[in-house]
Order: structure tokens, then sequence, then C-alpha cells
């Protein structure tokens, strides 16, 4: 239904009807005025417009509006937005007929009428003007509005109205009434650093342009006038108002029934208030996108329309965050309260006390829904803060459980709970309020496509707000335990067998080969129980068994082996330290290593971009991942892979990585790790579609806690990922390939079985030998 056949003279005039002789009157003498008015400015405008002083309308005629990067999952989802101005370009043809009256019926109810000014909108608007003693309406049409948002100052002096006016014309002469409503709702400033409607639609009520309804598109129609004024966020009251007078003249235009008027007067808006505005949280994603497009596009990065697709997944996304945030928060509670964050010494005089608490409350900054207040009064049994504007909450009951210690008398002074501290404060899953705090730990954790290396899923750390070090792929640390896989690999292809004993009995390492110093390695346990094969030696993560291994296939031969995984050998000295994962990793690095057991033994390139399009969505840029499956992509032998991807599988099993069982799957595979003091936790494992990695740990690297693992921190988060990960997923296992028989219950390479390959080390008498008399590695056998 179109608004602007009803929106006419005869309109109005019925709206007069009621106002008698004095109405008419005043109308008639408005007529004459306003009539006298046009011949004497038409005459004006003619001689200025021969001067031909006018800037000229490139700017308009090639429009190329401002539209800024946006990110996108594989499946769709905006997931980051870069740009001084947010706007989505939209056509006419494309808009709803509900905008377009609502917006009309607003700015410019003549606007298919006139010629760029609406003279009879001037003289009707200074009449309802006068009668209303205020500025109910004014007269800028949409062509005036256009030509000053795109030429003009908004300084208002009576020269660059006249500009404006002459440049409405030319823009009437020179483009098509829907051209310049199209290039207005596109280019429009809306509040929010919205620009143009299809954005404002988004960035207020979250949803696409054609999905809105009347009682939308009049809030979204009553901002053009004073974004701030009218915002309904900040202002609710104002902007009621201005969409009920906007409604109201839709429905008087005949755009609404009555029916449809008092609808959209009874709805209620919904509008977006999250912290992100994005559905899907992935903001280490989106910060890795945007720098690949400054490093190709430069300045265009950030208003050319640029789109990035990355090869995230939605839903594995949601999974990995809620992993992430459970697996810290857990940690977190578990080693106590540290109590309030900061104190201030309010004042006793509640205005001045208010400014304090909002002062303070801004510098703390809400991170997601961990909220920062203040405390006013405390008691055994219920704590009261502020949030600053009256916001008060009362927190008693379990909500206290938390800090209960820190309301104790005997409280140490930094860790009590008094008039003044900051604290955090969140809403529960029960709706009620409890005091928490922001974790000091962090974690980490990425997923990947074992066949191509597409990242599904991606955190670099607890909160980006607070801190954007991206853990993922700028945090080198030690792998623990979860590099000895790569040895256990390196060690196949040196005749060792799944079936070889080795002896888990103490060593001390001479300084020579460890880089500097005496070492007395010590499994984690610090139990030792002699001679094992490397099945069991690996799936109970035993030290003293990967040193003799790496000391036996030579420490710089497991270097050169590292690099077919994309291990850098400089971040991996080659000593026997090695054995224990004391070089260097990052998990992204890790997650592409593991891929390699899971895959079948290609070493494919994880990678986070899929595609990138311009606004029009050709493609600007294409990802072209190795595959699986191609030979030249090999970087271990099928058979080892194989035999690697059945030593992993024991560590779910029946290892240290048994937790993962509880997902009830038998094709799960991964290791644990912890480093030397518990600085660092990981588990990095796979199913053969998926591969992925966790860890925990703090920044400035300190320890964990006396009895922290790998499968007791980061197990936990690797397994509530994948859990709802692989929901939809079959059970799969990987194809024996040629040359491995089976003997008994292990398999074997073909050339390397009992009787050919190394059926022992390090056994002297069979036992094991005491710490006393442990044997000193002072040479490398080769």
């Amino acid at each position: 239904m179109r608004i602007i056949p009803r929106l006419t003279g005869s309109a109005i005039g019925r709206h007069q009807s009621g106002t008698g002789l004095p109405g008419l009157l005043a109308l008639a003498l408005a007529a004459v005025v306003a009539a006298t008015a046009s011949a004497i400015l038409v005459g004006t405008l003619a001689v200025l417009l021969a001067n031909d002083r006018l800037p000229p309308l490139d700017a308009l005629l090639d429009y190329r509006p401002r539209i800024p990067l946006r990110v996108y999952t594989a499946d769709n989802v905006l997931i980051g937005e870069f740009g001084e101005e947010r706007r989505t370009f939209v056509r006419f043809a494309d808009v709803p007929q509900v905008l377009k009256d609502a917006l009309l019926a607003a700015e410019d109810a003549r606007f298919f009428e006139h010629s760029g000014v609406d003279l009879v909108g001037v003289a009707r608007a200074a009449l309802v003007n006068l009668v209303a003693g205020g500025t109910e309406q004014g007269a800028s049409t949409l062509t005036m509005q256009l030509a000053r948002e795109f030429f003009l100052s908004p300084e208002r002096t009576y020269t660059r109205k006249l500009t404006e006016i002459l440049l409405a014309f030319k823009i009437e002469e020179n483009l098509s009434k829907e051209q310049i409503f199209e290039l207005y709702i596109n280019q429009i400033f809306l509040g929010k650093r919205a620009y143009g409607f299809a954005s404002a639609a988004q960035t207020y009520f979250g949803k696409p342009l054609e999905q809105i309804n009347a009682a939308e598109a009049a809030m979204l129609a009553g901002l053009p006038k004073a974004p701030s004024r009218f915002n309904p966020l900040v202002n609710p009251k104002r902007a009621g108002e201005r969409q009920r007078y906007i409604l109201r003249r839709m429905r008087d235009a005949g755009a609404l029934t009555e029916a449809q008027y008092d609808a959209a007067l009874q709805q209620e808006l919904h509008y977006v208030v999250a912290s992100s505005g994005y559905r899907i949280t992935a903001p280490y994603v989106a910060e890795m996108a945007r720098q690949i497009a400054v490093e190709r596009y430069h300045e265009d990065t950030y208003s050319a329309g640029i789109n990035i697709y990355t090869t995230i997944l939605s839903a594995d996304q949601e999974a990995a965050n809620d992993s992430v945030r459970q697996g810290v928060l857990a940690y977190d509670r578990k080693y106590g309260y540290r109590g309030p964050s900061s104190f201030i010494d309010l004042d006793k005089d509640d205005e001045r006390a208010e400014t304090q608490i909002e002062a303070a409350v801004s510098e703390a900054l809400d991170v997601d829904d961990f909220l920062a207040a203040v405390v006013l009064e405390v008691s055994p049994t219920k704590v009261k803060v502020s949030r600053g504007r009256g916001r008060l909450i009362e927190i008693s009951g379990d909500g206290l459980k938390f800090a209960a210690r820190s309301l104790s008398e005997r409280a140490p002074a930094a860790r009590k709970l008094r008039r003044g501290a900051v604290v955090r404060v969140i809403k529960g899953n029960r709706g009620r309020w409890e005091i928490t705090q922001l974790p000091q730990v962090e974690a980490a954790l990425v997923a990947l496509n074992t066949r191509d290396g597409s990242v599904r899923a991606l955190v670099g750390g607890f909160d980006f707000t607070r801190n954007k070090f991206n853990r993922v792929t700028q945090a080198w640390r030690q792998p623990g335990s979860a590099f000895k896989p790569f040895i256990y690999s390196a060690a196949l292809e040196k005749g060792f067998m799944v079936s070889t004993v080795v002896n888990d009995a103490p060593v001390t390492i001479d300084p020579a080969l460890t880089g500097g110093q005496l070492w007395d390695p010590r499994n984690y346990d610090g139990k030792y129980e002699g001679p094992m094969d490397l099945r069991t030696a690996l799936a109970h993560s035993k030290n003293m068994v990967s040193i003799r291994v790496l000391q036996s296939i030579g420490p710089q031969y497991a270097q050169d082996y590292l690099t077919r995984f994309g291990f850098d050998p400089a971040r991996h000295p080659p000593y026997l330290t090695m054995a224990l994962g004391a070089g260097e990793v990052t998990p992204w690095q890790l997650a592409g290593a593991y891929s390699i057991f899971a895959n079948g033994g290609y070493r494919i390139d994880p990678y986070i971009v899929s595609r990138i399009t311009d606004s029009e969505g050709r493609i600007l840029a294409q990802a072209k991942p190795g595959q699986a499956g191609n030979e030249s992509l090999r970087a271990i032998d099928s058979r080892n892979s194989f035999l690697m991807d059945s030593l992993l599988r024991s560590v779910v099993e029946n290892g240290t990585g048994r937790s993962a069982r509880a997902l009830g799957r038998s094709d799960l595979a991964g290791k644990t790790g912890t480093t030397n003091d518990s600085y660092d936790a990981w588990f990095a494992g796979y199913q053969p579609s998926i591969a992925a990695v966790a860890w925990v740990g703090y920044d400035q690297p300190r320890k964990l806690g006396d009895r922290e693992t790998g499968g007791g921190l980061a197990l936990p988060i690797w397994m509530g990922y994948m859990g709802k990960a692989l929901a939809k997923v079959s059970t799969e296992a990987l194809p024996v390939p040629e040359g491995i028989v089976r003997i008994g219950a292990d398999d074997y390479y073909a050339e390397t079985t009992p009787g050919q390959g190394v059926a022992s080390l390090g056994l002297t008498d069979g036992g094991v030998s005491s710490g006393a008399n442990a044997e000193t590695i002072r040479d490398q056998l080769f």
C-alpha cells in the first residue's frame, strides 16, 4: 500500500475541517504567502542556477557507500564488523513498503510529487508549527536532506539553506525519485554507528530490514530527525512519542488500517542490547580475519564493503565458547574467592557517593555478564551493591557462598567485603544474583577439520575485551607430554615396535645431553614400574621411557623428523629434554600436527578464511587448501599414522585420557600434557574427522596447582567441545594400510616384526633400578 497518493493537500484539508473559519482563513493566508514567496524564490533560484557554482554530483551519480569490513562464519553468521560506518546497502526494490510508508510519513509526504523543494509542505509545516507552538514538522524534503548529507556542513545559515535548495533541484534533474530514495535510505546516519536503514534494523532490532513490522519501521523512521534525541535505547520516552506521531500519520494517509494502527501502538519492541551485538561470539577469529584484510587491502579495508567468510562453524564455535568458559570458571572457583578487585572511600553524601560509584563501575568495565558493582552495605546474610544510577542489587543465600569467607570479621583486609569494595556480580542460572570474580587463569581451544585444515572453532582466551592476545596462534608454550607422540612416531621409523619393552626406571642425564646442567627427571607420580611396552608407556605418560627412546634414536634425528609435522626445529633444541616437551609450540601448530595422525599421514596446514568477496559478492580471494589423500602432502608413512593412532587410542581407553570415555565413543585418540611444576595443562586429541587442542595456563607462567594436570584441566574443556561437535558424527576407524601385519593383539610394519625390530631398551637386570643406583646416560646411541 503506497502512502504518497493518499497523503495530499486534500488529506490535510480533511484534518482541518473541524477548526472552523479562523482555521480556513489562516490556511488561505498561508497559501497566499507561500505562493508569493515561491514566485520570488523561483526567480532568485533561476538566476543563481545560471551561475553554475554548485558542486558536481559525482558523489551521487557514482555512489560508493562506505561499507564496513564484515566477517562471517562458514554458515553465514556475522561475527565481526570493522569500520566507522556500519552500513548495509539495500536496493529501492528491496525496501519493505512499510518502511517506505513510515519514512515518507515522517519526513516527506509529497516526495513523489515535488521537484526537490515542497512549497506546499513549507506552508503546511509553518502553519502546524504555529498552531503547535513548536517545531512539530520540518520543511526539508528527502532530497534536501540528501544534499545536506553529501555536500554541506551542519551550520544553520541562509546561505547554506539556499545552497541546499539549489542542490535539491539539481539532484532532482539528474536522478530519478527511486534513485534519490535509495541513496537516502543507505546514506543517512541513524545513531549507534548505523548508517542506512538496513544497518539500523540490525543494530536496534537484530533483524534484516525485510523482517521489520510497522511499529519497528515507525521507530526507525523517527531517527533521521535527531538520532541521539530519538534513540529508543537512550531516550525511550521521546522516541516513543515520535514513533506514535509517525504511526498516526501513516494511519491518516491510509498506509495503516485502524486495526493495524492500534496493533502497532500496542506492539512491545525488543531491542538488541547484547554487549557484542553478535549471535555467535568469535572475536579472536574476527580479529584474525581483520588482520588478513588489512594486509591485503590496506586503507580500503574498512570502507570498501569487503566480506570475509571464515571456516568457523557457528554451532562448533558456540560449543567451544561454552566449554572454555566452563573450564576456566570451574578452575577459578576451585581456588576460592580472592576478594574485591579494589576499594573506594565512599562519600557519606548520597549524591557524591553516586558519582563515585558510577566512575568506579565505568572504570572497571563489565566483562560479558560479569558486572562491576560497588558494595553499599554488608551483613553476614546479605550484601547490597550498586551499579550506579540507582541500580541496586541485593545478594543473599547461595549468592554469597563463593565469597562467604570475605564476610567474616577475621577476613584479611584485602579480601574483606565492606562498604566501598568494588566487586563483580553475575546472575546465575536460576536468575539469582551472586558475587563472583574475573578469572586470572587463561584457556584456549582450537579445532580443525583433519581432511583439509579448515578451522571449525577457535577461542583465543577467556575474554577478548580484557586481553586481545590470541593464545591459539601467539602463545608459545611448552607442550609437555603432549609432545611425546612425535618422539614415538620417530622411533617407529627406527625399528621400534608398539610391543618394544623399555625400562621405566630412573635416569640421571649428563649436562652435555641436556644443554647445560645435570638433569634428574622423574615420572609425574614419582612411581617407576619397570619394563613395559610402548603402548603402556605412552598411555600412562611414562617420562623415563620417553627419555630412553629419544636417547636411543638420537635427539638430532628426532629434531629433523619433527619438521614433518610443521614444528620449527629452532624451538626444539636437540637435547634429551625434548622427550618431555621442553620446546615450544602453539595450540594452532599442535592441532595441525595431531591432524596428521588422524588423516592417514598427510600434512594439511590449518586455515581460517575460505573466501573474500566485495560488496556485490564477487570473489576477491579463495582458499585452495590441501586435501588429505594428496600424496604430495604426505608427511609420514600411512602405517606410522595407523600405529600412532592405535597408541593414542590406548591413552583414551585406559591411560591418562580415560575420562574421555564418558563421551561413549571408540574412535577418540589423544594425549594429555602437563609441564614441569604444572605451568601448562594440555589435551591434544582427535576423532578421524576433527582434531582439537585445549590449553590452560597463566599468561605469566606460574603453577596451576600442586596436583593439576592436563587430564584434569584441559581434557574436560576438550570433551565439552568434542561432545557437541561429534553429536551427529558416526564412529569411524582408520583403514588398515598395506604393509601392516597383525601378530597377536598388536599391529606391526611388515618388515619390523618381533625378531626384526627393537625388542627392548634399558633392561639391565629386568627390574626397576633404585634411585641411588639410577642409570646415568652419558652417550647418545645412534
